[in-house]
């Protein structure tokens, strides 16, 4: 029987630590970039990220991203956001993922668009990531639509979601995950930890709930690479929880580069030790060359 998974499946399903880390589309016609990343990063992570107009600024499509990764023989996570979809549109994307040969897709709301380059564009919203997650299991397990219709060939397909340990309530954010997971999402890669403490107490939450065990947990990490970026982060973007002791510690650095490759490093050593975490999540945004250096310096070069 053919094995319809994804690299990225197989390599969670086998128990081995997976890397997954970010290409981001350009403001571009050309897939030249996305191309010369691909070839940048081959290798040293499982799959890879193709953001979908990420913080709201019109990119090139996360769809066209991946084929192009695909091309360079690279495995791709295409990121499909309820901000710019109906429910059509979004079963219909699927179906043409599936087609191109696709495996893994990350269901999200996305960036809502008062913070990008269309503040007047007209956010769709027609169904919330956990809808999302159910009509796509239901299109692969069951080979049916929303409203019953019967698929020809059903979409094979490996579904995430994210998760915001960092949100208030704290509380909630498990009970947010739990949905999620109950509704399909097999793979879940989080917001990027700087606050460590709070981080363990969601993986603490995850564990009671046994969400570990129904879905692989992929931790976000974000290289910094100034202690303005630091200040950033901690002051002016919602969710983020970045603990002062980074930002001062950036700030007093000699080389603020490399200390905040040290920081990521050491983040990343200290969440391969939490149980329940399953793989991380680089997410080197406008830095994708820095990524090689983390994963080998972070001893998981050797991919499966």
């Amino acid at each position: 029987m053919t094995d319809c998974r994804s690299n990225l499946q197989r390599v969670l399903d086998s128990g081995n630590f997976a890397v997954t880390a970010e290409i981001g589309p350009p403001k571009s016609a050309s897939g030249e970039a996305v191309q010369r990343r691909a070839r940048l990063l081959k290798g040293h992570a499982d799959a890879f990220n193709l953001t979908d107009n990420q913080t709201a600024t019109v990119r090139l499509s996360s769809m066209a991203s991946a084929v192009l990764c695909m091309q360079e023989g690279v495995e791709p996570v295409l990121q499909m956001t309820c901000r710019d979809r109906n429910r059509i549109a979004l079963q219909s994307d699927l179906l043409g993922a599936a087609s191109l040969g696709i495996r893994n897709i990350l269901c999200l709301s996305g960036d809502h668009p008062r913070f990008g380059n269309q503040k007047g564009a007209k956010g769709v919203y027609d169904l919330d990531p956990v809808q999302e997650l159910m009509v796509f299991r239901m299109m692969r397990d069951e080979g049916k639509v929303w409203g019953g219709d019967t698929l020809e060939q059903a979409p094979q397909v490996f579904l995430g979601a994210v998760a915001n340990p960092f949100a208030d309530p704290l509380d909630l954010r498990a009970v947010r995950l739990a949905k999620k997971v109950d509704a399909g999402a097999e793979f879940v890669q989080t917001q990027a930890v700087f606050d460590l403490d709070r981080f363990e107490r969601f993986m603490k939450q995850v564990r009671e709930r046994h969400l570990d065990e129904r879905a692989h947990i992929l931790a976000g990490v974000i290289p910094l690479r100034s202690a303005g970026a630091a200040r950033y982060m901690r002051d002016r973007v919602p969710g983020m929880s970045v603990p002062d002791e980074v930002v001062d510690r950036m700030s007093k650095a000699a080389d603020q580069r490399d200390e905040g490759i040290e920081i990521c490093l050491e983040t990343i050593e200290r969440l391969r030790s939490i149980e329940g975490v399953h793989g991380i999540h680089i997410m080197a945004i406008g830095w994708e060359d820095i990524v090689p250096e983390i994963v080998d310096r972070s001893g998981l070069s050797q991919r499966p």
